[in-house]
């Protein structure tokens, strides 16, 4: 049931039964629990999660924004759907229930990630979680060894060669097919000064500055990433870290306090994780936004709610939690840095918010992905020349267009 259909629950008569979509996620798990308090406060609405996996999501919410009437009242947006879904008229303006909510500081929002969610001057998603990738190395292995940790690309294949032996690895990387090796190589692209596109849109995917960030990514890959790894995404890079095979990795920042977790996955080796901009200092910019879909039938009930759990107040409890900052304020909280994971981690997230740029944009950004991630993979594993797959990559961009 949705929008403004009157229930009896406990016998208490609700005014709306809000249905949200969400990827399941440790960020999912904080705003669920934070939700009790919006619900005890505000005892006429209901809220109902649905949680799942990234892969279920889209089309879960096309599905929903075809319909006469929203399966979901609220949205969570990934960042490559924000043009598409904006200008197919699948979201709901947010800019006056901004402007009308007395105290609720958007201009607070980190302007790299808040931005994303603004087409065509137009508000249609506010930030929820960040997910930009960072440098992540085993801190004491640098210590030990007296290795600076890398600030250039180039740098930094030199050092993840030098720290891989027989059974060792100094890269754990994630070149799986499609959008995983997208995210990763495209902080490579970033660092030798390439784009996908110029400033006047036109496609330069298979220029020289990509050419040279792709041989890099594979020479890497061939001699300090772990063996058989081609098909790997975030999860397997993950275990290698934490299980002492791998050095370093290229993922995303909110990583670091999972590795360090006392009595988590890492074992002895938490605490001895350490994050730093990505090599070049630009990052792929990852976020999910909240979004009111266009056929919600309470947009009020459904502001009220996004509006709450992004508040100043609410996001800070949030973070602290666990959750990955979105405001400027929360991240240089010093109560956020001595209750959450302190105040080196919440800095340098800054300085990677800061200088980074999405992943891709556009009303086919998923699409891009898809095809740019498809031929990256086939240049790593050998089955096309570096050349044939960006030009490849090029040719299927310009197609999108």
């Amino acid at each position: 049931m949705t929008g403004t259909a009157a229930v009896m629950i406990s016998g208490a008569s609700l005014a709306a039964e809000l249905n949200i979509i969400i990827e399941e996620v440790p960020d999912y798990d904080i705003v669920k629990k934070l939700t009790e308090k919006f619900e005890a406060a505000n005892p006429d609405i209901k809220v109902n999660f649905d949680a799942m996996p990234f892969d279920a999501m889209r089309d879960k919410i096309l599905t929903s924004s075809l319909a006469p009437s929203a399966t979901y009242d609220v949205i969570i947006v990934d960042n490559p759907w924000m043009e598409e879904f904006s200008r197919a008229g699948y979201l709901t303006p947010l800019d006056d229930f901004i402007k009308a909510d007395e105290g609720y500081k958007y201009d607070d929002f980190i302007k790299a990630v808040a931005d994303v969610g603004v087409v065509d001057g137009k508000t249609y998603g506010v930030p929820y979680y960040n997910y930009a990738l960072g440098l992540i190395v085993r801190q004491d292995i640098f210590d030990d060894k007296g290795i600076e940790v890398p600030t250039t690309l180039e740098d930094y294949v030199s050092v993840v060669k030098e720290l891989t032996t027989d059974d060792f690895y100094g890269a754990a990387m994630q070149p799986q097919k499609g959008y995983k090796i997208m995210e990763e190589w495209k902080n490579w692209l970033y660092a030798e000064g390439g784009e996908l596109f110029d400033e006047n849109g036109e496609v330069i995917i298979n220029n020289d500055a990509a050419v040279k960030a792709l041989d890099m990514y594979i020479d890497t890959y061939n001699t300090a990433a772990p063996k058989n790894s081609l098909n790997w995404g975030f999860d397997e890079a993950l275990r290698a870290v934490s299980s002492g095979k791998a050095a370093t990795m290229l993922s995303y920042n909110w990583m670091l306090p999972t590795l360090n977790a006392k009595g988590g996955m890492s074992g002895d080796l938490a605490g001895k994780f350490k994050l730093y901009e990505v090599p070049g200092g630009k990052a792929a910019l990852g976020a999910w936004f909240w979004g009111i879909p266009a056929n919600a039938e309470d947009k009020d009930a459904a502001w009220k709610f996004v509006s709450w759990i992004t508040s100043p107040e609410v996001a800070k409890e949030r973070v602290i939690a666990g959750g990955a900052p979105v405001r400027t304020s929360v991240i240089n909280d010093k109560d956020v840095w001595e209750k959450g994971f302190g105040k080196d981690y919440y800095t340098t997230l800054q300085g990677i918010l800061e200088d980074a740029a999405p992943l891709a944009t556009g009303p086919h950004a998923e699409e891009l992905i898809e095809i740019v991630g498809t031929e990256l993979s086939a240049a790593v594993s050998g089955q096309k020349t570096v050349k044939e797959a960006l030009d490849a990559a090029a040719n299927g961009v310009k197609r999108t267009q």
